[in-house]
Formats: C-alpha cells, sequence, structure tokens
C-alpha cells in the first residue's frame, strides 16, 4: 500500500472514531493528526511504516479514566495573550498572597475605585477574542497589500531611500536599540550616545551652524520651535514671523497654528516683498525652496540683520552636499529632516528632524543635546548636557513641551552617514543631481521648460493639465506632485535610476515616448547648481571615514550596542515609563514595503490598508478609553497634549467663550502639562496635593470657583503621578465642568486603567494616549513615539486636518469640522509605528487588555509589599494598595548613610538594572513600574537588587563602610576600574562587580564611572572636532 493510501486510511479511521465517540460519549480517539497532516502523533505505541505511532481503536473511557478532548486543547499554541503577560497561574497566586488579598479580584477592587469601575466587556467587535500571533501577521498582511506603491517623485521633504541592510537588520529590527531608554542613566548608554554625537556632528558639518540638537519630531514642527526660539531671543516683543511662500505647505501650516497659540503671527509672505518692520522676530526661507528652486538669500539675509530680525532655513541634507551651507551665508538657525539618510519614508513617519544653530541661542534650543563631559577617573564620557533645559524641570518657562524626540531614527541617518562617508554621500547627490539636470534637459527638449535654473533634486514644470499629467503617471507606476492646475513638481532620490528618467519623460509627455533617451542627452548635460556650488569639506572626522565595508560596520554596530542596557539585557522599572515588552510580532510588519515606502502625500486610494488600519486602530482606542472619536496627528505625548489643549481652546471659542484662558495643574502633574498649556495660550493655576499625594480637593474648589468665568481646563493624570488611585477623580471632573471647564486627562498612566476605567467613563473630555507606553511602541533610546488623542463628541469637529491630505478625527469625520489647525508635517504622524498598537491591541483582545491591567498593578503591589520591608513606601491608596507603579523613599538614607538617590540609581547598574525614575515627581526618591510583561522571577531578582543595596546601605550605618568610600558612592564599576592593577578600596572587586549571583551567569558593564555633569556643562562639547575625538572611537 502506498504511503498516500495508508494515510487516507489513517484519516478515515479517525473520522470513524470520532463519530463513535461524538455519538455514544465513550470514547475518544487517543491520537491527534501532526500539523503537516501526513505525520500522526502518538505516544506508548509501536512504530507504523510512516515512522509514528500505529493507530489504536479506541479504547473505553472507564478502562481508561480519559476525558473528552477540550476545545481549549485544540486552539492554536502561538496566543499572544500569556507571552506578553508572563505570568502562570501559580505565580499569579503566590504575588496575591503577598499582597495579603485573597484573589486577584480582591486586591482589584480594594485599588480602583468603585465609582469609576466600567462594568461592560470593552467590545472591540472582531478584535474582541484576542488573535493568534500568525493569525494577525497573516490578516494584517492583506490589510496592508491594500496598499499600491507606486515610485512617489512627490518630493516636498520626503524621499524614497535605501536603508542600508546592515542598518535594517542591526539597528531598526533590533531590540537591542530599540528597546532602549532615554540616555538618562549615562552610563549604561554610552553606544547611543556617541550616535546621537555623530548626528550632532553630522548635522553642524553639513548646515554649517555650531550646535546642533539630537533630533526633533519632524521638519515642519522644527520649524515652529525656530520660530518659538526667535519670539524667544526678542525675548517676547516683536509678535510677527515670516514665512516664505516658497515654504513646504505642511512647514507653513504647522507655524500658522503654533503661533496661535502663542499669540504670535505666522505671516506668508512673497520673497520679493518681504519688509522687516520693528515687530518682526524672524523669518523662514527653504532652500532648495518647495518647487525646487536654490536662491540666493545673501541680501536678504544682510537686510534682517540690519532690523534685528533672525534667520531661519528649512534644508536638505543630502542637497547640503553640494551646495553652499546656509551656516556660511548668515543663517541664524537652520532646520530640516533627516529622513532620506537611509530612514524610510513610512507614509511620514517617524523621521529624525535637526535643529541647529549658533552657539549663543543654545540655552533657547529645544530638544535634547549630547555633550561630552569626563567621569569619575578623567576619561572622557558622554551625557545629555544642559538638563535644566527640559519641561520636567522648568515646567511653565521650558523652552519647549518637547519630551520624546526621534532618537533611532537620528541613530539610523548618522549610521547612515558614517556608512557611506563623505565620499559616498557626494556621490549620491552628484547622481541624484546629475538624473535631475538630466530630466531637465530633456523636459526642455519636450518644451516643458523647468521654472528654475539653479535646483538641486526637483524641478517645476509648466503643463497643460496637470491632472492629466498626474493621471498619465499614475497609468505608468509613478507619482507627481501637483503644484497647480498648470504645474507639476518632480524630486528624484537615491532610488533613481536612468531607465526612471524615460519613464519621466514619456508620461511629461502626455504617454508618448520623447523620441530620445536620458542616456543619449546625459553626456551633453551639465549641472545645474549655478555659483551655489559647494566649496568647504565636511565629515573630515575619523569616525565618517572608517566603517565603509559591512563587516567593519556590523562590527561598529555591536560595539555600539553592547555599551548600552536594554530590555534585552533586563527590566527597566521606570515608573510612569511604562517600559513593557516590545513583541517580535508586532513589529515585524514595520519594515514590509506594503507600509514602510509610502509617501505621506501619495493619492488616498493609494494607501486604503494604511486607511482601515487607521480605522480601526482608532474604534479600538474609543472602546478602550470610552471616547467617541480619535486623532492620530499628535506624533508624541506632549504633541497630544497640545492637540488636546487646543482643541479645548478652539471649542471654546466657538462657543464665543474666548475669555476661558486658564488651565488648572496639579503640583504633581507631568512637567510637559504647564509647557504644553502655556503653548496653547493658557494661562497656569496651580494646585497643591495633601499629605496622601493626592490633589488638594478645597484647594481645586476654591480656586475653581475663584475662576470660574475664565475657568478653560484642568489637566490631571489619573492615577496620579504618585502611583494612586485617587478617590473623587469622578467628583473633579464634575467641580471643572460645573464651572464650564473642559477636563484634559494625562493618559501617561493609562496602563493602570485599560478595561477597568476608562477616561470617558471618569468624565474626561479628551486625553492623549502614548503609544510608546501602554501599547508597545519601543521607546527607541528617546523615540519615536506618538501620542494619539481621543475625544468626547462635542471636541471631534476641532481635530487637526492637514493642507495636502485633509483629515480630522477618525473612525468617523463629524460634518461640522472645524479643525484648529495642523499638528505634524504628515497627516497622520509618524503612520508607520501605528502597526505597532495596532497589533498589540489586536492580538490581546478585550480580555487580554483587562488582564494586562490588572496584572500590572498586582506585579506593582507585589514589589511594593516586598521592598517596603527594606524602604518606606511614600505614598498609597485607602486600603494600602498602589496603582501600577509605587514610590519608594529613600530621603532618609541621606541623613543616615550619605547615601542618594543617584548613589542607588548608579549601584543597580552593577546589578544589571536600569535604575526606577529618579527623584520624580518627588525630588530624592525612586518611582518604580514594573509593567505586566515581566516575570516573578525577575521581580524577584530586582527586589534582591534593592534589598541587598539597602543592606549596604546598612554596612555603612553601622560603620563597617566609610560614608566616602563604598560599593554606592563609587558606583558603578566598570571593566577598567574592577581590572585595574591597583585596588585600594574597603570592599573586594568581587562585590564591586559581582554582586549577586545572576551576575555572574551574564554580567553587563557600565562603559564608564560615574559622569560629571557639572563639569560638561560647564564645558560645553556638543560635536566631534579633530581637537576633541571621543575617546569610544580608539
Amino acid at each position: 500500500m502506498s504511503r498516500g493510501r495508508i494515510v487516507s486510511s489513517l484519516l478515515r479511521a479517525a473520522a470513524k472514531a470520532a463519530r463513535t465517540s461524538e455519538q455514544s460519549g465513550q470514547y475518544v480517539a487517543r491520537r491527534m493528526i501532526s500539523t503537516n497532516g501526513v505525520g500522526l502523533a502518538a505516544a506508548g505505541a509501536g512504530r507504523s511504516l510512516l515512522g509514528v505511532s500505529a493507530w489504536r481503536m479506541p479504547i473505553p473511557l472507564a478502562a481508561q479514566g480519559l476525558r473528552h478532548i477540550s476545545l481549549d486543547a485544540l486552539k492554536p499554541s502561538d496566543n499572544f495573550v500569556p507571552r506578553h503577560n508572563s505570568t502562570t497561574p501559580e505565580e499569579e497566586a503566590a504575588m496575591v498572597q503577598a499582597t495579603g488579598f485573597a484573589s486577584m479580584d480582591a486586591l482589584i477592587d480594594a485599588t480602583v475605585p468603585k465609582s469609576i469601575r466600567r462594568g461592560d466587556a470593552m467590545d472591540m467587535g472582531i478584535y474582541s477574542e484576542g488573535m493568534t500571533e500568525s493569525e494577525f501577521l497573516g490578516f494584517f498582511k492583506n490589510m496592508a497589500e491594500k496598499n499600491t506603491v507606486l515610485k512617489s517623485y512627490i518630493g516636498m521633504g520626503y524621499y524614497d531611500t535605501h536603508v542600508p541592510p546592515v542598518i535594517l537588520r542591526n539597528v531598526l529590527e533590533n531590540p537591542g536599540w530599540y528597546t532602549q531608554y532615554t540616555p538618562y542613566q549615562a552610563e549604561i548608554a554610552q553606544g547611543r550616545l556617541e550616535s546621537l554625537l555623530n548626528f550632532q556632528t553630522m548635522i553642524c558639518d553639513l548646515t554649517g551652524m555650531q550646535i546642533s540638537n539630537a533630533s526633533l519630531l519632524d521638519e515642519a514642527t522644527a520649524a515652529a520651535e525656530a520660530m518659538t526660539m526667535c519670539s524667544a531671543v526678542a525675548r517676547g516683543k516683536k509678535p510677527r514671523f515670516l514665512v516664505s511662500s516658497k515654504c513646504h505647505p505642511q512647514t507653513i501650516a504647522v507655524c500658522q497654528t503654533r503661533a496661535e497659540g502663542l499669540g504670535l503671527v505666522a505671516e506668508v509672505v512673497d520673497e520679493g516683498s518681504m519688509a522687516f518692520g520693528k515687530d518682526v522676530c524672524g523669518v523662514l526661507v527653504q532652500y532648495p525652496d518647495t518647487t525646487g528652486s536654490v536662491n540666493d538669500y545673501k541680501s536678504m539675509v544682510d537686510a534682517a540683520h540690519k532690523a534685528g530680525v533672525k534667520v531661519c532655513v528649512a534644508t536638505d541634507l543630502l542637497a547640503l552636499t553640494k551646495l553652499a551651507p546656509p551656516g556660511e551665508w548668515g543663517a541664524d538657525i537652520v532646520l530640516g529632516s533627516a529622513q532620506r539618510f537611509g530612514v524610510p519614508m513610512g507614509y511620514g513617519g517617524p523621521h529624525a528632524a535637526f535643529l541647529s544653530c549658533h552657539d549663543e541661542f543654545k540655552r533657547l534650543m529645544p530638544g535634547r543635546i549630547i555633550g561630552v563631559s569626563i567621569d569619575a577617573t578623567g576619561a572622557p564620557a558622554l551625557r545629555m548636557a544642559m538638563q535644566t533645559r527640559e519641561q520636567h524641570i522648568r515646567r511653565d518657562k521650558a523652552t519647549s513641551n518637547i519630551c520624546t524626540a526621534q532618537a533611532l531614527l537620528a541613530n539610523m541617518a548618522a549610521l547612515y552617514a558614517v556608512y557611506h562617508g563623505p565620499k559616498g554621500l557626494t556621490e549620491i547627490a552628484d547622481r541624484v543631481h546629475g538624473l535631475t539636470a538630466v530630466l531637465a534637459a530633456g523636459a526642455k527638449k519636450l518644451g516643458l521648460a523647468p521654472t528654475a535654473n539653479n535646483f538641486f533634486d526637483t524641478l517645476t514644470m509648466k503643463v497643460p493639465s496637470a491632472d492629466a499629467v498626474l493621471s498619465g503617471g499614475v497609468a505608468a507606476g509613478v507619482n507627481l506632485r501637483k503644484v497647480d492646475a498648470t504645474h507639476v513638481g518632480v524630486s528624484l532620490d537615491e532610488t533613481t535610476r536612468l531607465a526612471d528618467v524615460d519613464v519621466l519623460l514619456k508620461v511629461l509627455n502626455g504617454g508618448k515616448a520623447a523620441g530620445f533617451t536620458a542616456a543619449s542627452l546625459a553626456p551633453s548635460v551639465q549641472p545645474a547648481l549655478g555659483s551655489f556650488q559647494r566649496s568647504s569639506p565636511f565629515l573630515q572626522q575619523q569616525i565618517f571615514n572608517s566603517y565603509h565595508c559591512e563587516h567593519e560596520m556590523l562590527r561598529y554596530l555591536k560595539r555600539l550596542e553592547n555599551r548600552d542596557l536594554s530590555l534585552a539585557h533586563s527590566m527597566i522599572p521606570l515608573g510612569s515609563c511604562t517600559m513593557k515588552l516590545n513583541a517580535t510580532s508586532e513589529m515585524i510588519p514595520i519594515t514590509w514595503p506594503e507600509l514602510a515606502n509610502l509617501h505621506p502625500y501619495c493619492p488616498p486610494n493609494q494607501a486604503q490598508g494604511y486607511a482601515e488600519m487607521f480605522r480601526d486602530l482608532a474604534a479600538q482606542l474609543c472602546s478602550i478609553t470610552g471616547f467617541d472619536a480619535v486623532s492620530l496627528q499628535p506624533n508624541s505625548g506632549a504633541s497630544g497634549e497640545y492637540a488636546g489643549l487646543m482643541a479645548i481652546r478652539a471649542y471654546h471659542r466657538s462657543r464665543g467663550d474666548t475669555h476661558r484662558d486658564v488651565c488648572i495643574i496639579p503640583v504633581s502633574a507631568h512637567g510637559t502639562n504647564p509647557a504644553s498649556a502655556v503653548m496653547a495660550g493658557m494661562k497656569i493655576v496651580s494646585v497643591s496635593t495633601d499629605a496622601k499625594g493626592n490633589v488638594n480637593m478645597a484647594e481645586l474648589k476654591e480656586k475653581a470657583e475663584k475662576h470660574s468665568k475664565n475657568l478653560a481646563a484642568l489637566m490631571i493624570t489619573y492615577p496620579s503621578t504618585h502611583g494612586v488611585y485617587e478617590e473623587g477623580v469622578d467628583e473633579i471632573c464634575r467641580i471643572i465642568h460645573q464651572h464650564g471647564g473642559q477636563v484634559y486627562m494625562d493618559g501617561a498612566n493609562m496602563n493602570a486603567q485599560v478595561g477597568l476605567t476608562s477616561p470617558g467613563h471618569i468624565g474626561a473630555d479628551v486625553c492623549h494616549l502614548n503609544l510608546h507606553k501602554t501599547f508597545c511602541i519601543p521607546h527607541g533610546g528617546g523615540g519615536p513615539g506618538m501620542g494619539p488623542i481621543g475625544i468626547k463628541a462635542h471636541l471631534a469637529p476641532f481635530m487637526p486636518t492637514h493642507p495636502v491630505i485633509p483629515t480630522g478625527a477618525l473612525p468617523e469625520q463629524p460634518a461640522n469640522a472645524a479643525p484648529f489647525g495642523t499638528m505634524a508635517a504628515a497627516p497622520f504622524g509618524s503612520s508607520l509605528i501605528l502597526p505597532i498598537s495596532y497589533a498589540y491591541i489586536s492580538m490581546m483582545g478585550s480580555g487580554g487588555l483587562r488582564e494586562a491591567s490588572k496584572l500590572a498593578i498586582l506585579k506593582a503591589n507585589y514589589m511594593a509589599k516586598v521592598l517596603g520591608q527594606h524602604y518606606p513606601v511614600l505614598y498609597t491608596g485607602p486600603n494600602g494598595t498602589c496603582a501600577h507603579e509605587f514610590i519608594l523613599d529613600v530621603r532618609p538614607l541621606e541623613a543616615s548613610a550619605g547615601v542618594k538617590a543617584e548613589d542607588i540609581a548608579k549601584r543597580l547598574m552593577d546589578y544589571g538594572y536600569h535604575a526606577p525614575t529618579m527623584s520624580w515627581p518627588v525630588p530624592g526618591t525612586l518611582m518604580i513600574e514594573p509593567t505586566e510583561s515581566e516575570s516573578k522571577a525577575e521581580l524577584d531578582r530586582f527586589c534582591e537588587a534593592m534589598i541587598k543595596i539597602r543592606q549596604e546601605v546598612a554596612d555603612i550605618e553601622a560603620g563597617r563602610l566609610p560614608r566616602d568610600d563604598n560599593p554606592l558612592v563609587n558606583a558603578p564599576h566598570p571593566a577598567g576600574v574592577v581590572l585595574a592593577d591597583t585596588w585600594s578600596r574597603p570592599y573586594s572587586r568581587e562585590v564591586a562587580a559581582f554582586p549577586a549571583p545572576w551576575v555572574k551567569q551574564a554580567k553587563f558593564w557600565p562603559t564608564t564611572s560615574r559622569v560629571d555633569n557639572v563639569y560638561g556643562d560647564r564645558h560645553l562639547i556638543t560635536r566631534i572636532t579633530d581637537e576633541q575625538p571621543v575617546a569610544a572611537h580608539a
């Protein structure tokens, strides 16, 4: 008998046995067909001709004591929920017991106020059940394939690019890079700090400026930040900011929106009629401009400077390899996007923007800045410089509300420059410009001469009908830009080839062959840069001239990665940061070409897959939050705050309440809250907290009453930043509403709400959602992030739109839309990372999400109970429980042992851990958030580390270790110190480097000794120079 007939016979026998069992209820098949449909799985039987166990006839259940096969046993094995939630029933029971409660439900009932508990099942339609990993990936692949990826020559700041595979695989797809946190703990972040210093150096060299930040959200918001800087330089006394009409439309729109809240006027003007009056603080031009023209701005710069006006220039990095940098012809601030340096378009982002300026403006510069300092041994070390400018410290007086930057994408762009070097970048630029010049010559030969004589990669041509040309382009597989009814734009890029130019010429010729080829034109074509040719060298530092073969680049990337602690190493217990699992199955889709290679301004009918995902994700978020609509445009948490407040502002104005401009904010709020409120044109009224860390209810009532006529909003975080579910939060919402205000809820702590309560149920009107916290987008070492906002129906009409691709509230745009403006350069913000949150929600389902919240609360309470025996837990709720995070009060240790929170933070590095959130929201404390996706074993290891550290403190208190020379004040202990020839410390090398058993199994070495923060700010170095090489390069 053949193999196939044997299998068929066995399958028939299995089916017969199944029918017999179904009919009588007394038999069960003991052999299950294997997953490949050929072999049979068996146990305890002889081998068959197929190499599997022979089939046995059904055996009476009574004789065998067996049960029927359960339906659960037949479900797929790649269920995502237990992979994410990381807890067995036995571990859950043990943790519940340790907290002193009889069950998980009893703990939750004692923690989450009954008055705000949601009673529904959080119905999410087809997503309620939760998909398996393989099921979701197949489902979403079908959705993504509804996108149509054509070759896009639309430009406008977005270009196709070749992502070097060595960077794609080893950075973008590598959890060792994308699960890192913002490098506040410099000693375990030297790798990405070096890469970000490379980024700043690259930006300074190419723009000709003195100092750069380490990335911003996108080019349009960078322009808005530049406008704010100009106003600050003028001390707020010059309210007008001129914007050239030749800037990209999205940049103009974002600047106009930002200006409105700040009390400025972003005035769009023709470059030929710019007048610099006494009330003008700055001017913005595009170089090359949005039509592709390279213009001479030197006379304009001279006139602006004579009038005391600062000059801002939006530019293109690849163009600056060939064009004279703005810093050489007088620009004060230079900004733009680094997207085309090896970062996919991704339907709009995430991408790293940049902002560089003169050194005199460094204190006004937004975003993070990396600087060179020294460590405790005097060796060079890197750190984030000038942190006192940041919003969590300066609050309403901060230079910006920026919290999340685009570190991962900045690293990719910097590494792209490292890989190609100045020679490689110049070759790419020469090819792009050369192909553009060939296209210009061909267009001219067709009677469609470009409008500019000098250009780099973009041409604008007058045609009989722009719509006809665009339609012909789509038919030929290409997208062009419609500038107006009779002008089209074409922008070439790194991926363009000579054959593509022939296709474009055919499209421009109405679909008919041009009668000549690009190859035939090329030998006679001259560059079209005119007198703007760059003469100054760039990227001459060793780092940009060393790693141009893949082996060397791979090893450099690995060296950087090995210096940085990430979730690939251990738990990162940062309170309020929710460093949870970024599952591989969630990350897989972001490099699919159907998602990664789409231009954000392609025709909407080419982005149907994205549109379907946006609608479904918005519906999921509405169900989770209890809101009626969502905007997906804000591309960071702070941007979400600002968008929510601007929507509130627009709502009040639509009702004639233009006087409502007071925003009440508890002192415990995130620092971004007051900074965002100021940007939205609101006046801050603070409310204190009581001894239990809750909002002072009496003071809130008093101030709401006092400012009733002018009250615009309340900003509140829930659970509170103190890690407690405040009783009476629903009453707080009612008080604000009674006085005509709106309630803005900060969604930073949403991980403790999902499935248990919701902002909408509590009474909030709007809430931003940190998708890079609760909904699993990785932190990327300091970005990207996403901050969409959920809103009640009355705020939905005011959601932001976009000048190129109109958008608004989702899932359905209200008929009475009256958007407050534009938030981001792309219509849907950082679209490419939205699938991560969509995957998480879709695979978790309603029950899995609810379970995650419960486990987050359980694990925080378990750790609080264990560590509470050694350190005081600062705040708890009325039943002695915390929410999903808790604060340890280590302030008494300074008096008893001279130990500060920073010492504990640095000592944790020797145990292989990142520190909890340090000195926020209460100075001198540590805030811990374990998240649901950490296992009990990992929680226990971290607790053991903290307990051992407390024992080390006890040794200091008892005099067994000196206060000024002990494992804490000397921490961390890098290999160079531990392995030095001499060791004179009053504790052993083993205590220094291997303080716990698990450390010996997998030691993570800090790269440096403790970094000197003060020295770095007093001797500010923010770029690599020939005189100051970074030690790590040696």
